[in-house]
Order: C-alpha cells, then sequence, then structure tokens
C-alpha cells in the first residue's frame, strides 16, 4: 500500500539524504512514499549526500573530448572535482569518458538540455543523476561546468586540441567551399593548428566583428585617458586612442594573431595558405576554448 508523497515527507527524506527537493519527490514517487526505499533508492543513485558535497570548491578535474562524423564533428565536457588526486583516478577518467560519449550521443542545444536527458546506456538516469552520482562514488563534489559540441556539417570540418595534462583543450569550426575541400588533407591539418593555437594564443574572438561594442568602448575610453595623463596634446588624443585599440584588437583576435609556431605568420596568412593548398576557400566560423576553472 502506498503511502502518499507530501510536503513533510520532502523534506524529511531531504534532511536525511541531502538531496534536492526534485530528486526527493521523484524518490517518494517512485517508491510509493516508503521513506526508507526512497533513501535507498536515492543512494543506489548516488544523489543522497551529493548534494551536501555541491558547494565544495571544485578547482581540479579533466576537460574531456572527442572527434567524430569524420571530422566534422567534435565535443568538449569540462567535468571538476575538488582535488588533483582524484582527477587522476581511473573511476573519474571513466566519468569523464562515459560524459564525453553522452555529448557525441547528444543533440541537445545547451547545457542545461544536456543534463536533464537520460543516459544512453541507462535511460532510467538522466546526465545530472549520472554526475551526482559520481560525486556519490568518489567522495569529492563532482560537477560539469562547461559542455560544448560543433556540427560543422559536409563542408566543414571541427579541429580539437587537447593538453597533455587534461587541463586545457579547444575546438574550432571551419566552412570550406565544397566538401571536397572541408576533406582535403590541408585542410585537416589546418584545424589541428587553429585548435593548438587558440588553446595556447586565447583569443576572444574570430575577428573584430566577434568583439562587443561596449568592451571597445571601454578599451578607447581607457587609452584616451591614458593619453592625456602622458600629456598629450589633445588634438592627438583621438588619434592615439584609435591606435591602441587596433593594436587591442589585433592582440585578442584570431585571424591577426601570430601564430604560435611560427610568429612571421598571421592566423589569416596560414587559412590562406591552407585553402589555396586544399583548392578552394576557408573560413574560420567559430571556436571555443575550455580550460579547467576558467570562466
Amino acid at each position: 500500500m502506498s503511502t502518499p508523497v507530501t510536503t513533510k515527507s520532502i523534506s524529511e527524506l531531504r534532511a536525511r539524504s541531502g538531496a534536492g527537493i526534485g530528486d526527493c519527490k521523484k524518490a517518494l514517487e517512485e517508491t510509493g512514499g516508503d521513506m526508507d526505499a526512497a533513501m535507498e533508492l536515492l543512494r543506489k543513485k548516488g544523489i543522497a549526500k551529493a548534494e551536501k558535497r555541491a558547494d565544495r570548491s571544485t578547482s581540479e578535474g579533466i576537460v574531456g573530448g572527442a572527434q567524430f562524423n569524420d571530422g566534422a564533428s567534435a565535443a568538449l565536457v569540462e567535468v571538476a572535482c575538488e582535488t588533483d588526486f582524484v582527477a587522476r583516478n581511473e573511476e573519474f577518467g571513466k566519468v569523464v569518458a562515459a560524459l564525453v560519449a553522452q555529448r557525441v550521443h547528444s543533440m541537445a542545444p545547451d547545457v542545461a538540455a544536456w543534463l536533464a536527458e537520460p543516459m544512453a546506456d541507462d535511460p532510467s538516469t538522466t546526465v545530472d543523476e549520472y554526475v551526482k552520482g559520481a560525486s556519490a562514488r568518489t567522495g569529492e563534489a563532482v560537477n560539469v561546468k562547461r559542455a560544448v559540441r560543433f556540427d560543422a556539417g559536409p563542408a566543414g570540418q571541427v579541429g580539437m586540441y587537447r593538453h597533455h595534462n587534461g587541463k586545457l583543450a579547444a575546438l574550432v569550426e571551419v566552412t570550406a567551399s565544397s566538401p571536397e575541400v572541408a576533406h582535403h588533407e590541408a585542410t585537416r591539418e589546418l584545424v589541428r593548428y587553429l585548435a593548438e593555437h587558440i588553446a595556447a594564443a586565447a583569443p576572444i574572438a574570430v575577428d573584430r566583428t566577434g568583439v562587443a561594442a561596449e568592451k571597445l568602448e571601454s578599451e578607447r575610453r581607457i587609452a584616451e585617458e591614458q593619453a592625456r595623463q602622458a600629456g598629450k596634446p589633445e588634438a592627438m588624443i583621438e588619434k592615439i586612442a584609435t591606435g591602441k585599440v587596433e593594436a587591442y584588437l589585433k592582440d585578442v583576435t584570431l585571424l591577426p594573431q601570430a601564430w604560435v609556431r611560427d610568429g612571421n605568420v598571421t592566423i589569416q596568412a596560414l587559412v590562406a595558405d591552407h585553402a589555396k593548398r586544399a583548392g578552394g576557400t576557408l573560413t574560420v566560423d567559430r571556436f571555443a576554448r575550455l580550460q579547467l576553472g576558467a570562466e
């Protein structure tokens, strides 16, 4: 005989388990209101006590990734934990691999939708519940901070780079003038070089169109004030500020940057050279850079 699920019973289970209200309500509903059975269910799912760890600092972890669809797609998942000891643990590595596989399986538009999805190999458990279960198994707070997926389509390529320490990775998406150009070895080489460069140089946008107008205005105001404090004539200040803004854009946007492998070559020139070798045109559409602990 089932027992009605009430606010009081949900609160009691939450106090006992440390799990969230939604998880407690679901567990009680699935067990007919049986408090002990609901507690056992939460423990089996690894949710019990995971919530109590959630506010701990998670500055360690791994950025996992995978390329698929013959180079047209790739995914990265940043999985955080509390200590480097756990991050290097085999069990944690399995968790990261499972979450990367899930992101490859999923076409969810964002992280929130993805976390709400059922796991492909266990539809009774959502991705969020799986992450909470990982917290219970490792004894540390575990969470997914970011998860990205790029799908370039038949006339594109996605490059991926993961640093050897697993704490930094990048994706870049390039569109070609044809599928043949997209799958040319020169294009495949280019996206590898670009992803590596993005990881190392940390640009904030592909080109100036991707930089917020507010940011440019802020840089201009700073440059003007610095020029005034340096005693520059008022008539020269606008020109000086414009020059500094242009220098800033050259420094922080991808295409004008000097290539990390050869400072005499810009990324724009690198793209042009590989496009010529591939026999068509190549356009850098977007990139993502995930560094553990960074925003």
